[in-house]
């Protein structure tokens, strides 16, 4: 081992074969983009791309954040802070119950749109859409455990979830200071963490 770490360092043989495909990569790789992008602000130019849910559960989610926590009252709502997106990332990186209660629960809100409407829950209006999810929406104050029945569990974590995010996003916090209220909390909030972004 110590004659290991005292030998010196061999440089990597380059042959041209190596350098040839190296320019070609150079050639066809895009360009980074100038200005925000390259500064670390990569948030202010770039479109973050779903991770872990699927198209469909995804588009789901987005109609449930509209649903559950649309703009009001000079604030924001779900889909404006970007909530679904944070809730892509989050979730992601959850526990794999928490993943599975949620993926579960989006395709419920599908299957039961699809049963009774024969479109997607995201296809859904407001009216058809109260009639799917009413029946899993379990209000019951001061209730601090989640239901038993799956698919009132997860409305009630999503119901939750929404709301939370909404009120602790950049957006929220913007929208109050525009309109000269004081922002609720410390003025912290979330930042999908490495997200993908298409350019």
């Amino acid at each position: 081992m110590q004659a290991i770490a005292a030998a010196p360092a061999v440089p990597a043989l380059v042959t041209p074969a190596l350098v040839t495909q190296q320019n070609m990569q150079a050639q066809t790789a895009p360009a980074r983009p100038a200005g925000p992008l390259a500064s670390g602000k990569r948030d202010a130019v770039g479109e973050p791309v779903a991770r872990f849910f699927s198209a469909t559960q995804l588009a789901a989610l987005h109609r449930l954040c509209e649903l559950l926590m649309p703009p009001m009252g000079g604030n924001p709502g779900a889909i404006e802070a970007g909530v679904p997106e944070f809730l892509d990332f989050h979730v992601g990186q959850s526990p794999a119950d928490r993943q599975q209660m949620y993926r579960s629960g989006l395709e419920l809100l599908n299957s039961r749109s699809a049963a009774k409407f024969g479109k997607a829950f995201a296809a859904l209006d407001a009216t058809q859409a109260d009639a799917i999810i009413r029946p899993l929406l379990v209000l019951v104050p001061w209730q601090f455990e989640l239901p038993k029945e799956p698919g009132a569990r997860f409305m009630a974590a999503a119901h939750d979830d929404i709301r939370v995010a909404t009120r602790n996003s950049r957006e929220w916090t913007q929208a109050a200071i525009a309109a000269g209220r004081r922002p609720v909390g410390a003025q912290l909030y979330f930042f999908p963490v490495d997200p993908v972004y298409k350019g």
